[in-house]
């Protein structure tokens, strides 16, 4: 049996020939264009010989240090060709950690895609024995001119065009020899608590986990139209994008994570794979519209909501039809207000839109399904080839992160950790014997670090991350995330941290959502000369304590947060308080503002 992504590009170019595959904004005019299947082969195709050339051998790394771009897909599938291994670093990575994983994966040539990663990597290469080559993927990159290492992306291609029919017939080789047991690639943790470390991804993952998304995508074909939002050194993102390419879905790439709002609307597209805080702040940007409406406008978007939740919740999500006089209004609301919306957001045409990383408050998402956007919250990890469940297309229940996948095991082991076992299971982690044993069972169970439980219909419902999980010193747990979950619907919040570990009661960092805060301070004509001065206004803290406080309905007393502190700057990769994947790393921001912890415990 064949290895899914070793030929996925020529299967595709031989059956869609000139039809799109993949789009994306040229680097120079800034114009989005298309490139063809048959077109894409041939890049793999030259690219995999100039590698071939080169010296990488099969299961040797090469490391993908860009942000999201059409090289780094052609990267992957030349490497699979040559039975090589792709590893994707974050865009957003620093110089240490960038030595870090070169050093880890033991990779003789990195690709870069702007001339801030050449930088990183050219200060880095003094202390990475291994790596050989920099490749630059724009060609406009000043090299320095001491410079004997790099070649640019085009030249490359132009050394494949060159290469022998001895060097295409090794290639070929290479690929007929290609193992189901070959490493695909590395993900690396992003680390929230030490180390990344390098989850062993093996082909046999990815070709089980395509073959899983088919039985229960059913719902998609080669008509939809996905837009790549995420990072593609991200496991969500990277296998959705090889799903989408297996199932001929066109895929448009997105190259600037700050033009999303932008691009969403150009783009349109009916698929697109994302985490909560994306839809996050659409919820709360629509609202935003609803609440500074007026009059009948105002009623008729509310009735044209609750319809819509009528019909799409208690009917069509159950697979059934809603009465005609239900139907008869939706459509009406739908034509007039409901498709208006989600015009408005870039999603009129949407077919599903997965979205997994964190917990999304159910607020949010059956307030997305009544305006007819189908979320499907799923749940999964690096070491799993991301999912595990997700809403099947009938019968999701809100609450939970669905069903488990065919062909995947899922079982609650001791305090309710969630273990799983699977064809899509990682190997281990790569040169960690002693993390690889602690993250499996004596029986071969893979040990999550969630929690959860199963309900009544066989949905899994994630409680807390197990490593997240506190107790005050009144000996109550306490699961920041779904604390942190909840406040972020508000519009003016932007971030929270959740603080509470052995203390009397639970507190939080916040950081509010700084544009939204002072046109609510022009509103009220609250003066404020900077945002050091606007977060200390006593009418703010005043107006924030009660949306808090109302956020908080339905948790137990002990649970509540009862004391915040309003920072000024946001939490940031760069600063070392989120990780690649924008999770918190709670050590570092428990250490960086001890001091403002200890003051709302005095």
């Amino acid at each position: 049996m064949h290895n899914i992504l070793t030929d996925l590009t020529t299967r595709q170019s031989l059956h869609y020939g000139s039809r799109e595959a993949i789009s994306f904004k040229d680097r120079t005019t800034q114009r989005w264009t298309s490139m063809s299947w048959k077109e894409l082969d041939r890049q793999v195709s030259l690219l995999a010989c100039a590698l071939e050339t080169m010296g990488i051998e099969p299961q040797s790394m090469v490391n993908v240090f860009s942000a999201n771009c059409p090289e780094i897909l052609i990267t992957d599938f030349a490497c699979f060709r040559n039975r090589a291994i792709p590893v994707s670093l974050y865009a957003t990575s620093s110089r240490e950690q960038v030595e870090f994983i070169v050093n880890d994966s033991g990779a003789t040539m990195i690709m870069v895609g702007n001339e801030s990663q050449y930088r990183i990597v050219r200060e880095a290469c003094h202390k990475c024995p291994t790596l050989k080559t920099i490749v630059t993927f724009d060609d406009s990159i000043r090299l320095d001119k001491d410079d004997r290492m790099t070649m640019r992306f085009s030249s490359m291609l132009k050394l494949g065009e060159a290469a022998s029919s001895q060097c295409r017939d090794a290639v070929t080789l290479r690929s007929a020899e290609a193992s189901a047991e070959d490493i695909a690639t590395l993900i690396y943790t992003s680390g929230t608590t030490g180390e990344p470390k390098g989850a062993i991804l093996s082909h046999s993952c990815f070709d089980a986990a395509l073959a899983i998304h088919h039985k229960r995508l059913e719902t998609l074909s080669d008509a939809d139209r996905s837009l790549c939002f995420l990072p593609l050194s991200h496991i969500f993102e990277k296998a959705w994008t090889y799903f989408c390419l297996d199932s001929g879905i066109r895929v448009a790439i997105n190259s600037d994570p700050k033009e999303i709002q932008s691009v969403i609307r150009e783009i349109k597209p009916t698929c697109m794979c994302s985490v909560p805080r994306f839809w996050e702040k659409v919820y709360t940007a629509v609202n935003e519209k609803i609440s500074s409406m007026k009059g009948l406008k105002k009623i008729m978007v509310k009735r044209a909501l609750k319809i819509g939740s009528i019909r799409n919740l208690q009917y069509k999500r159950l697979g059934k039809d809603a009465p005609w006089w239900i139907e008869k209004q939706y459509r009406f609301f739908d034509k007039r207000i409901l498709s208006v919306m989600r015009k408005a957001i870039g999603v009129n045409d949407g077919n599903i839109f997965p979205t997994a990383g964190a917990p999304l408050s159910a607020n949010i998402v059956e307030f997305l399904h009544a305006c007819g956007i189908n979320i499907v919250i799923g749940y999964g990890l690096s070491e799993t080839t991301a999912t595990v469940t997700c809403f099947p297309t009938i019968g999701y229940e809100i609450g939970t992160v669905g069903t488990v996948l065919p062909e995947i095991n899922v079982k609650i082991g001791k305090d309710n950790e969630i273990l799983v076992k699977a064809p899509t299971v990682m190997r281990g982690y790569y040169r960690r014997p002693a993390e690889t044993a602690a993250a499996f069972t004596e029986d071969g169970w893979f040990r999550t670090g969630d929690a959860g439980h199963f309900d009544e219909n066989g949905a899994l419902v994630l409680t807390e991350r197990l490593k997240d999980l506190f107790k005050t010193s009144n000996g109550k747990y306490i699961a920041p995330q779904a604390l942190e979950s909840r406040l972020g619907e508000d519009k003016y919040i932007e971030q929270v941290a959740v603080i509470g570990d052995q203390r009397k009661y639970v507190t939080a960092i916040i950081i509010p959502a700084f544009e939204a805060l002072k046109e609510y301070a022009r509103r009220k004509k609250i003066a404020f000369r900077s945002v050091d001065e606007l977060i200390q206004n006593k009418e703010i803290r005043k107006m924030l304590e009660e949306r808090i406080e109302r956020l908080q309905k339905g948790f137990a007393n002990f649970e509540k947060i009862k004391r915040f502190t309003l920072l000024p700057k946001e939490f940031s990769i760069e600063s070392g308080e989120l990780t690649n994947t924008l999770k918190l790393r709670r050590p570092i921001i428990n250490n960086r503002y001890a001091h403002e912890i200890e003051a709302m415990y005095c």
